[in-house]
């Protein structure tokens, strides 16, 4: 690897957008910076705001878990992706409980310390978790980068693929609190550095594949320069951000090939990657990805987020390939036709329009965007239009969900930031290394027929005012109470876990699915689409695997009906195809609903 082929990152003139860490040579950028001083990404609070989230991390189990993710200083690109969350009812007693994929250190990598152990977190009730780490088996002990939850064997357990630095795992749920990592034996022990993967049934025979992305083909014994390294004329590293030396990449970095995994009849996986047409020619730098079903014609399309280069949707033929659309769909760019920094994924239908829409996430100095989808396969970016540009355009986003986290019927959006250079806390440029997070609530306002999103204020002493270097986030209703937590996994810190304390008295349904695999479909019914109808607004819910950034929210669809006492008409669209239609009786509780059987 040449070491001058790395990056510097320009801001250019008046824009406002992240041109994806341009390669230059020796010293400070020859664009002109733009700085933000009026702009602030912590400390923002409003005395008058309703305290919506209350943090209870120290009151937890979860408070004596600490992220490693490499040094403090950040010296290499490795250092700074790490720490995810993943949210699952491990041992189906009705709870969700947390595993928190911890990362690790250069000299653990080369066998000089330790590797930092991941944990498993059960679900007491009542705010009190049990680290079960050491009798599940999950504490990982390798680099680890991304999690994503499925029933893979359709035994009624969920199982957990993680994605590292180094060998991925696949552990196998043996259903008496226990895992086993199956993955050389099934095929999945894949070396590289692999991200945030998702589990789908692409080909609709009733096993779940597995889509892993992959980021860097990175070497520890040939790494590029250090923010402490001199350019060949003795100047500063090459590396820099607003003229000041930074860790390298991912631009002049070499990126790593995304693969696809299909499930033989055996349990066994089979890489068809380039027989399916999902070959990632670019070798982007891939961080997140989502099987859903982009197009509604009842099969799963896959879409890839992927750092400083373009998104890929892959639209499923129906004939076991796919056709790459990322450019003539409109999703592979922003607006202005720009390649963004893209971090996590959010999935769902925020406008209850009945298509499934996208938020992703982007680095400082460039906003988040938000992909409206107008059918046909086709997405048009409406984020400055919908409030959410200019707000994040100095906050680094990395995990984000669509939720409602009020009930009102309407999704919101979360996201959780944190910078990758802890330099930035040196200089006055309107953003920091610990951030805030963001919470925007869907108004159902619009502007000339775009939905319009407002930021939520942060009470004083609220969740929402917590500074953090996030990476990871999850949802879940951690207390069973209708209202929807978040915990977000925090680099080189504990995790944050916040607690919905909103006084919002609106009704709601939570709803479990159970496929039916004697008809094609997996028994976690990963795959399958809900709509619930209340009064004359009609929700639309994936059941996905993977998304937000290389984490796992709980699986159980939570749907906010806001005053109506009633919900009028629940559909089911099955994985396999099948549409059911299901008699509800009751609101504010859980509702199990199996495939070919009535409701309970």
């Amino acid at each position: 690897m040449k070491k001058t082929l790395l990056f510097t990152i320009l801001i250019l003139g008046a824009a406002t957008h992240l041109f994806a860490q341009k390669p230059q040579m020796g010293g400070a950028s020859t664009g002109e910076a733009k700085t933000y001083t009026t702009r602030r990404t912590i400390g923002i609070v409003d005395e008058k705001a309703p305290k919506i989230y209350e943090d209870v991390t120290v009151t937890t189990a979860l408070a004596n878990f600490r992220c490693v993710s490499g040094g403090a200083e950040k010296n290499y690109i490795i250092e700074t992706t790490a720490c995810t969350v993943a949210v699952f009812d491990y041992d189906n007693d009705g709870k969700p409980d947390v595993f928190l994929l911890n990362g690790s250190t250069m000299n653990a990598e080369r066998g000089k310390e330790k590797a930092a152990k991941s944990a498993l977190y059960k679900n007491l009730g009542n705010w009190k978790f049990e680290d079960v780490t050491e009798k599940a088996g999950l504490a990982n002990e390798r680099w680890g980068m991304g999690a994503a939850v499925a029933d893979y064997d359709n035994d009624g357990d969920a199982d957990l693929f993680i994605g590292n630095y180094g060998i991925s795992r696949l552990y196998r749920n043996n259903g008496n609190g226990t895992f086993t990592d199956v993955a050389e034996k099934v095929g999945l022990s894949n070396k590289g550095w692999h991200t945030g993967a998702t589990f789908g049934d692409y080909d609709k025979d009733g096993r779940l594949d597995l889509f892993v992305p992959a980021y860097l083909d990175f070497d520890l014994n040939n790494l590029p320069p250090s923010p402490a390294d001199k350019g060949a004329n003795g100047d500063k590293s090459p590396c820099q951000f607003r003229g000041q030396p930074v860790m390298c990449g991912p631009r002049g970095l070499k990126g790593a090939k995304d693969r696809l995994f299909h499930q033989k009849t055996d349990g066994t996986f089979e890489d068809v990657s380039v027989k399916a047409g999902v070959t990632d020619e670019g070798d982007y730098y891939g961080f997140s990805s989502v099987f859903v079903d982009v197009d509604d014609d009842r099969d799963l399309d896959l879409l890839v987020v992927n750092d400083s280069t373009p998104k890929q949707l892959y639209i499923n033929k129906g004939d076991g390939t796919f056709e790459e659309t990322g450019y003539a769909s409109g999703i592979a760019l922003n607006e202005n036709g720009r390649e963004q920094a893209g971090m996590g994924l959010a999935v769902g239908d925020y406008d209850n329009d009945g298509r499934i829409d996208f938020h992703i996430t982007n680095f400082s100095d460039d906003s988040n965007t938000l992909y409206r989808n107008d059918g046909d396969g086709n997405f048009s970016d409406i984020t400055f239009q919908a409030g959410l540009g200019e707000p994040t355009i100095p906050f680094l986003g990395w995990g984000t969900s669509f939720f409602d986290f009020d009930n009102d019927g309407w999704k919101d959006i979360i996201v959780a930031n944190g910078h990758v250079y802890p330099a930035v806390d040196n200089f006055q440029w309107g953003t920091s290394y610990a951030q805030q997070l963001l919470l925007f609530k869907n108004t159902r306002n619009t502007n000339g027929g775009q939905i319009r999103f407002e930021r939520v204020a942060a009470a004083p002493n609220g969740g929402l005012a917590v500074s953090i270097n996030a990476r990871g986030m999850a949802i879940a209703d951690f207390d069973q109470d209708g209202k929807l937590d978040v915990i977000t996994a925090n680099s080189g810190a504990m995790p944050t876990i916040l607690r919905n304390v909103s006084e919002a008295k609106n009704n709601w349904l939570k709803i479990k699915l159970v496929g039916d695999v004697a008809k094609k479909t997996s028994k976690d019914a990963i795959g399958s689409t809900v709509f619930v109808t209340t009064g004359k607004l009609r929700q639309r819910f994936d059941l996905i695997s993977g998304a937000n950034y290389a984490s796992q929210d709980e699986q159980t669809i939570h749907v906010g009906i806001g005053g109506a006492s009633k919900v009028d008409k629940l559909e089911v669209i099955w994985a396999n195809g099948q549409t059911e239609t299901f008699p509800v009786d009751v609101i504010n509780k859980l509702l199990t609903l199996k495939q070919n059987e009535r409701a309970k």
